[in-house]
């Protein structure tokens, strides 16, 4: 099967140029073959751009065992609509991702149910070494080093030293320092005996110093056992500065609820804003658009973390922490664009070829001859209002609801097959397994 992309402007990995793309099957055949070049289904994409698909590194998608909020299928189609073609789904599902007898069973849900590609880390707790230096079909290991589900919390120091020591997979991890935001907790309930907490209050409990204080503890780690790391869901600007990297060990991400908003948008969002990191201060939000446009940061991830609304409507602290984003996150990027607040190229770099580079995913993230042909066309001048009731996402709501994005995906390829486009999914597809190269050496290795 042959597919011919034409009159698209592409994304390229140096340049965007108006050429043609020829898919063959699983792959990118040729950019800019020859006209007389014969292909089964030709597609004009007249005043579109075409993307890569994007890699999202970071998503909660909670199957197995709470699939009241989410599964494979209800979030792989959220992925397939807003033009993410790969996702890295994290271990803290019930049970834990914590054996490769339990990341295989997730590989074995997913060639079922999922729309698109996808990937599994193995989650590390205090006693399962054995399982982490063994662990293959994997991007990597993740550390919980603060509050999390289950036995996953690793806060004990020699726990972390041999974890840190004794594997080879690149590690990332969630960095909020137990022992401050449990201080924090204390000191909060203590002062707020008239009225109890308020949701606002979490931006207080989970604070800039959890997240430096851990920030910090982990980044020394990774220095001092020469081991590749991977910073999740930065919020806060001091922590950028802590990066610093002269030996390319080290990787960080920035999520989009991070990026864009912030803790006073309290008063109009209410718990549909609590996360774990917490929303932190508007200046906050220029410093990590900084980071990102001076190169600093080098990737953008969702942090899809799905709860019912009934669940998120109970009053503080008894509501979840966590929101849905893979479905609009292209979206709220491609209005970034829109804004001036950064190019097209920049979008492309933060949110495909950085993601696959960093966790050396095989032959994805650009429009290369041989590349996959996970594929999105964007119409930029595109306006469309988020609206819960559109979500695709099992719990039906978004942070965004009510807002308007110039800057929409209206097709998506996985892998030569067209699994969305305008509005209807096709429901056959399926994604296959991520293939990761871990001797590739990472996003700073030369190519």
């Amino acid at each position: 099967m042959k597919i011919r992309i034409q009159h698209a402007l592409v994304v390229l990995p140096t340049s965007i140029e108006q050429v043609s793309i020829l898919i063959e099957d699983e792959k990118i055949a040729a950019i800019d073959p020859a006209r007389q070049t014969m292909a089964d289904t030709v597609i004009d994409a007249t005043g579109l751009y075409l993307l890569p698909g994007v890699i999202d590194d970071q998503v909660h998608f909670r199957e197995p065992g709470l699939t009241h909020k989410e599964d494979l299928a209800s979030a792989s189609s959220a992925c397939a609509k807003g033009g993410v073609t790969t996702y890295l789904e994290m271990p803290n599902t019930r049970p834990a991702t914590t054996t490769q007898a339990r990341l295989d069973a997730k590989l074995a849900l997913a060639e079922k149910k999922s729309l698109v590609n996808y990937g599994f880390y193995i989650g590390a707790t205090p006693d399962n070494l054995a399982d982490l230096r063994t662990a293959t079909r994997t991007p990597g290991i993740k550390i919980f080093i603060g509050s999390s589900t289950g036995d996953l919390l690793v806060d004990d120091q020699n726990a972390l030293e041999l974890i840190f020591s004794e594997t080879t997979l690149p590690i990332t991890a969630h960095c909020e320092d137990e022992t401050t935001v449990q201080d924090n907790l204390r000191r909060l309930q203590t002062a707020r005996t008239t009225r109890g907490l308020e949701v606002a209050d979490h931006s207080q409990i989970r604070d800039h110093q959890a997240a430096i204080v851990a920030t910090r503890r982990a980044l020394d780690l990774a220095r001092r056992h020469q081991h590749r790391f991977h910073l999740l869901h930065l919020s806060t600007g001091a922590e950028i500065e802590l990066l610093a990297d002269p030996k390319g060990l080290l990787t960080s991400e920035i999520c989009l609820h991070h990026l864009l908003l912030n803790r006073e948008d309290y008063p109009r969002l209410g718990t549909r804003l609590q996360t774990n990191p917490a929303a932190k201060s508007p200046a906050d939000n220029r410093l990590l658009w900084q980071g990102l446009l001076n190169n600093k940061v080098q990737v953008i991830a969702t942090d899809h973390a799905p709860h019912t609304l009934a669940e998120k409507s109970l009053p503080y602290p008894q509501s979840p922490s966590g929101m849905p984003n893979v479905e609009n996150a292209l979206a709220l990027m491609l209005n970034a664009v829109h804004q001036g607040q950064c190019s097209l190229q920049q979008v492309v770099h933060w949110m495909c070829d950085a993601p696959a580079r960093v966790w050396d995913i095989v032959d994805k993230g650009r429009i290369a001859v041989g590349y996959d042909a996970d594929l999105v066309l964007v119409d930029l001048q595109l306006e469309q209002v988020v609206r819960d009731e559109d979500q695709l996402t099992r719990c039906g709501w978004s942070a965004w609801d009510g807002t308007k994005l110039t800057g929409w995906p209206v097709r998506t390829w996985v892998m030569g097959r067209e699994v969305f486009r305008n509005g209807q999914l096709d429901l056959q597809t399926r994604g296959k397994p991520a293939l990761f190269d871990h001797a590739r050496g990472g996003y700073w290795a030369t190519e």
